[in-house]
């Protein structure tokens, strides 16, 4: 017994033939789930052949549930040839070719007579010869869409990259000891590098491949970013600048995507007897730090002892194990994050985070977070912000002292929006100063009064000043326009309070607050529907 031939789905078609009656058309139902015969496929295909037809008639055979025949207008039709239609898709990747079965007595196509349409529409490139093979070897596949040629799709290459070879994230999250209290002397912050060691290379982009159209056009794949290495001191190229390695040894940063390797100037105490210090590295001071000095550093300030009324600024983070009382002068300002003991009497400013075990009275910005723990892990007095959530044991005061805490917006852009709101009121008011002596002069002008040459270059000067003060107001708008569309407080800004929040304290999410009338416990402060609400924790 033969091997039985496995069956395929087939779409419904239809054939030009001769019938005892004249000609006809005779539609073939589809089988094993192929797709109906489409009546305006149809009637293109008899228009084209300039047959005449009912297509009422047509609709009838093509919905009875059998092969049927419908009678053509037509006595003496001509003899048709197998035909097909080719189209090419929009990406130009794929030929699809439709044949339509020649009548009773019509000629079928030849392989050569379709693969020389495809080349007289240019198609040229990765044409599937056994997909043709399988139309002529069969009675034919009609009325069915046949992929004849393939392009070739591009290969999207990958952009160049930096691959660091040290730890671009250090956190300086003090670790809670089993008594209560936060270990401000093991952060483990350095990244120690040693001469010659290799700190970073480009990893060079990949370009891809280009494709092909199946008109044998080409495809260029999307366009790579090549990526450059920027480094400070300390550190060496290689001549093909792809690779870094350092000079000395010392420890390596990321800051701004600059590669730095600094050695650590170390003193014991900052007073009278080392002056302001200013360094390009890390500054580690093993003692304290008077009132009234400035300690400068393009990387990291760690203190072992503490610190009093002084201006401190860091490239990266600040460490104060011992804490900050700032005599309402002292100021900590760090691209990187805060980690202090305490903060009383102080302006702090973070580029990450601020981790302290208490705030008293002081003016505190974090642009992610703020977190207050440890055995006494207060907020008292001032105003605390931070970018994404303030995380606090005890909020406010018993005796009622004003506190206000603020999250879910950076910090920086509403100051600098608000700076810009004065700017702006400035502004409009020296316009509004200079328009009504613009107003003066167009009046006397238009009645044909005469000017002296000192009044005329007084009038240039104040339209002058007015245009450049319209280009700063419009400018200045503008900006204000995009920090507004950043003042959506994020989904997740929150207060949350593991103790309790007394009166007297604000909490300000976003554009909205709230004023703590009554005392409340273990509770997280969110934005809830336009207003701020707490919730359980």
């Amino acid at each position: 017994m033969g091997r039985q031939r496995k069956r395929r789905m087939q779409n419904g078609y239809f054939q030009v033939v001769r019938t005892p009656g004249g000609y006809g058309l005779q539609i073939f139902q589809p089988k094993d789930g192929g797709e109906d015969v489409r009546l305006q496929e149809v009637m293109d295909y008899l228009d084209r052949q300039s047959i005449p037809y009912d297509s009422m008639s047509i609709k009838k055979a093509i919905l009875a549930e059998e092969d049927a025949v419908c009678f053509l207008e037509r006595k003496d039709c001509p003899e048709i040839e197998e035909s097909c239609r080719i189209e090419v898709s929009e990406d130009n990747l794929q030929a699809i070719v439709r044949f339509y079965p020649a009548s009773q007595t019509g000629k079928r196509a030849t392989m050569d007579s379709v693969i020389k349409d495809l080349r007289f529409r240019n198609i040229v490139y990765g044409i599937q010869m056994s997909v043709l093979q399988d139309h002529f070897m069969s009675d034919g596949i009609y009325c069915t869409d046949l992929v004849v040629a393939r392009g070739k799709e591009p290969r999207h290459g990958t952009d160049a990259y930096i691959k660091y070879y040290f730890n671009t994230d250090v956190h300086a999250q003090p670790t809670l000891k089993d008594d209560g209290t936060v270990d401000y002397f093991h952060l483990n912050m350095i990244n120690p590098c040693k001469k010659g060691q290799l700190l970073a290379e480009v990893i060079p982009e990949d370009e891809g491949e280009y494709g092909t159209t199946v008109q044998g056009a080409k495809i260029r794949p999307r366009q790579v970013k090549k990526a450059h290495l920027e480094f400070g001191h300390n550190i060496e190229i290689s001549e093909d600048r792809r690779r870094l390695t350092s000079l000395v040894d010392g420890h390596v940063s990321l800051v701004e995507g600059k590669v730095f390797v600094s050695d650590v100037y170390e003193v014991e105490n900052v007073d009278l007897s080392t002056g302001n210090i200013d360094f390009e590295g890390s500054v580690q001071v093993n003692g304290n730090v008077s009132s009234n000095f400035v300690i400068r550093a393009g990387s990291n300030v760690i203190i072992s002892g503490v610190v009093e009324g002084a201006y401190i600024e860091a490239g990266g983070n600040i460490i104060i194990a011992r804490g900050m009382n700032g005599m309402a002068k002292g100021t900590l300002k760090a691209r990187g994050n805060i980690v202090a003991k305490f903060l009383e009497n102080a302006t702090a400013s973070a580029g990450g985070y601020v981790s302290t075990e208490s705030i008293l009275h002081s003016n505190v910005i974090a642009a992610t977070e703020i977190q207050v723990t440890g055995k006494r892990g207060f907020i008292t007095g001032g105003h605390v912000r931070a970018g994404q959530k303030i995380e606090v044991k005890t909020l406010g005061a018993m005796l009622g002292a004003p506190t206000v805490v603020e999250v879910g917006v950076d910090p920086e852009k509403k100051a600098e929006y608000m700076k810009m709101q004065k700017e702006v009121s400035e502004i409009v008011k020296n316009i509004r100063s200079l328009q009504p002596i613009l107003a003066n002069f167009a009046e006397k002008k238009s009645k044909g009064v005469r000017f002296t040459p000192d009044q005329i270059n007084y009038i240039r000067n104040t339209a002058a000043s007015m245009e450049t003060l319209n280009k700063s107001l419009e400018e200045k708008n503008r900006r204000m326009q995009e920090l507004q569309l950043e003042f959506n407080p994020q989904e997740r800004a929150m207060v949350q309070v593991r103790g309790e929040v007394y009166p007297g304290t604000t909490i300000i999410i976003g554009d909205s607050s709230m004023q703590v009338k009554s005392t409340y416990h273990y509770c997280r402060f969110e934005r809830i529907d336009g207003d701020v609400k707490s919730t359980p924790l």
